[in-house]
């Protein structure tokens, strides 16, 4: 080898080295331009906005005199007695492990017997310790409907292999026929309740898959769902087992499903924190939460859907301090416009 092809090879390979660097570089998720936003303020309408700290908990978080208190119900629901959701488990695949299922359910004093009030489903009972005492304040307020809230865990574990990645991962509408046909006919029963069958009337919400739960019930059942309220959706490829229908699990809503079906009458507020899961992963990984929910806005503002966007500056994966400051506000714009027929 020649001196001068001993320096075209070093050159060459000087190169080949920056170009797996830029490309090592590139790989990792550009920041979000947050700068495009609008500040999040009470009177911010459809579109996408920014909130950063100091975070606050809202004044709805507060029990307040002279307002009347809902009632709630504490309920069990075993696996033995599901058709649906006998149980599975990571450490026992291939068998049926039993399980027990934990609901808590908010009765407003405003409510009427034998009247169909408007619902709200929380998926792994978000907001337990929050919501009874924001819908006493809201629905005295009347800022709100007299709303019968439904806080219901998972089967348990978590991501692929578990129950609760089972029920909340699975892009179909099995996790909601589930919840309308085992779940309410209970509810109803032991807590004396009659609910709307309106899709108006009806909010499923959620955080991490809990939010992709959510949105899915309303995705694939829009008959019973109109409003979903999401915090950190997990709108990644997180489905198991794999279907052949949905390859990249619930990455297919932002890549495929939202912009190629016709739009669905559905009104949704979503959340993303800027140090949410995996944000700095490629978009190769379909594993980028910050990436997937700013495509799920992107998707829904193209295809003209009612949405409200909040991206959280300085805050992480379904960060409680950003949860107690916009829940309020968050649940008045998914009911805007409703009325009980």
């Amino acid at each position: 080898m020649t001196a001068n092809t001993r320096l075209q090879t070093v050159a060459l390979g000087l190169a080949l080295l920056g170009s797996a660097i830029t490309v090592a570089e590139s790989q990792q998720a550009p920041p979000v331009d947050f700068t495009k936003f609008s500040p999040w303020t009470a009177k911010a309408d459809e579109g996408d906005y920014v909130l950063g700290p100091p975070y606050a908990n809202a004044p709805e978080l507060t029990p307040k005199d002279g307002v009347p208190k809902g009632m709630v119900f504490h309920l069990t629901i075993n696996s033995t007695d599901s058709k649906m959701y006998p149980g599975i488990s990571k450490t026992a695949p291939g068998t049926v492990v039993p399980y027990q299922r934990r609901l808590t359910v908010y009765v407003p004093s405003q409510y009427i017997a034998g009247k169909p009030a408007p619902l709200i489903v929380s998926q792994d009972s978000m907001g337990q310790g929050e919501l009874p005492t924001i819908l006493d304040n809201m629905i005295a307020d009347h800022r709100l409907p007299p709303i019968v809230a439904v806080m219901i865990d998972s089967g348990g574990g978590d991501a692929q292999g578990s129950e609760r990645g089972l029920e909340y991962d699975t892009v179909s509408g099995k996790y909601a026929e589930f919840f309308e046909t085992e779940v309410l006919p209970k509810i109803s029963q032991d807590c004396k309740v009659t609910f709307t069958k309106d899709p108006e009337g009806r909010m499923t919400m959620g955080g991490s898959s809990g939010a992709a739960c959510a949105f899915t019930m309303a995705w694939f059942h829009p008959e019973w769902y109109h409003r979903v309220l999401s915090y950190s959706g997990t709108f990644v490829n997180q489905q198991s087992p794999l279907n052949r229908e949905s390859p990249h699990g619930a990455w297919e809503y932002h890549e495929n499903l939202i912009l190629k079906t016709p739009a669905k009458p559905l009104r949704i507020w979503m959340h993303v924190g800027e140090m949410d899961n995996r944000y700095k992963d490629p978009e190769s990984t379909f594993h980028n939460w910050v990436l997937a929910n700013q495509r799920m806005a992107g998707v829904f503002k193209a295809r003209k859907y009612h949405y409200q966007f909040v991206f959280a500056r300085e805050s992480g994966h379904v960060d409680g301090k950003v949860v107690r400051q916009t829940l309020p506000q968050a649940l008045e714009w998914v009911w805007r416009g409703y009325k009980a027929k």
